[in-house]
């Protein structure tokens, strides 16, 4: 006799959208905070951050949906995040690293640019009474209509600078440390034509 049973569904995986698969020059972003006599460890700040994302993320700004992964978990490789960011510029990420004191993502297909981020605090080696926490991400725009959209009319960029300057100050309050001074952002952008160009704020 022929038993005849439902096909299984299995849910594929979103494809990844490394920044080789973008589109104008490659942006190097760096946002970080010192903090002076923590309370906290590195690792124990950092499992803070990792156990709640969204308390962290200005969610006006940028909102931490978790869309795969146990919710109310630490992260975990493989854990997948749906942000939903002001503007017509959402997307997904994936969890590709988790350590004591870093975690990072890579974006996912539909999102408006084509890289990973890193979030990691260490202490200082010249000065171990105190704290950096610092958030560096590699992208490009996802393709060439977002480049202009994003980074010029859109205002993409100034809305990713604003979530993470936050990001970091609300990560400094939760060390119980005091931050020795405003977030510090640094883009370099690296031209097809090989050369660099930093600007600081």
């Amino acid at each position: 006799m022929l038993w005849l049973f439902p096909p299984i569904m299995v849910e594929q995986p979103h494809p990844e959208q490394p920044a080789a698969s973008g589109a104008g020059p490659w942006l190097e972003r760096r946002y970080y905070l010192d903090v002076a006599r923590p309370r906290l460890a590195p690792a124990q700040l950092m499992a803070q951050v990792q156990a709640d994302l969204p308390h962290f993320s200005p969610g006006l700004l940028a909102d931490f949906e978790k869309k795969k992964g146990q919710q109310g978990e630490p992260l975990r490789v493989g854990d997948e995040f749906k942000i939903k960011i002001v503007g017509p510029w959402n997307g997904s990420v994936r969890v590709t690293e988790v350590s004591a004191t870093h975690f990072e993502f890579i974006t996912l297909e539909g999102h408006p640019e084509a890289g990973r981020i890193r979030f990691e605090a260490h202490h200082l080696d010249e000065r171990p009474d105190e704290l950096r926490f610092e958030i560096r991400s590699w992208a490009r725009s996802r393709d060439g209509l977002v480049a202009f959209a994003y980074d010029t009319i859109g205002g993409g960029l100034l809305m990713q600078e604003a979530t993470w300057t936050e990001f970091c100050r609300r990560v400094a309050q939760a060390s119980g440390g005091q931050a020795l001074a405003n977030v510090v952002v640094e883009t370099y952008k690296h031209n097809p034509d090989g050369s660099i160009k930093l600007t600081r704020e």
